[in-house]
C-alpha cells in the first residue's frame, strides 16, 4: 500500500482527512471542514506545504510529549501529529510527512 489521505466524514456533518503513510500508520490529522470540497482544499494544501521545513511548528503537549503542527503560508493550522515519545520521532514524523504528503493519493471514504 502506499501513502495516501483518507477523506472522512466527521462529526456535525463535517469533513476530515488523515495522511496515512505506506505503513497504514497515520501522520497526519487534519482540522474539521463544514464542507467536503473544503476538505479536498485543505489536502491540497498539504501538498503544496508539507516539503518546506518552514511550515512545521514543533511544540510540546502539557505533559511534555513532542509534536507538531502544519501551518499553511497564511498560518493557519492544516493538521497535527500525533504525541511522540521523543524530539527524534518527532522529527522523523516531520520527515514521513515531508516524504509522502505531495504525491500521496486520496482515498475517498465519505
Amino acid at each position: 500500500m502506499s501513502a495516501h489521505y483518507e477523506l472522512k466524514p466527521a462529526a456535525n456533518s463535517q469533513f476530515m482527512f488523515n495522511l496515512k503513510a505506506a505503513n497504514g500508520e497515520i501522520i497526519l490529522t487534519s482540522e474539521t471542514y463544514k464542507s467536503k470540497e473544503a476538505a479536498l482544499n485543505g489536502i491540497e494544501s498539504v501538498k503544496k506545504n508539507s516539503p518546506h521545513d518552514e511550515q512545521y511548528e514543533r511544540k510540546k503537549s502539557h505533559s511534555s510529549q513532542p509534536y507538531f503542527v502544519l501551518k499553511a503560508r497564511n498560518h493557519e493550522v492544516i493538521g497535527r501529529s500525533e504525541m511522540y515519545s521523543s524530539e527524534a520521532a518527532m522529527e522523523k514524523g516531520i520527515e514521513s510527512v515531508k516524504k509522502n504528503g505531495p504525491d500521496a493519493t486520496v482515498k475517498d471514504i465519505t
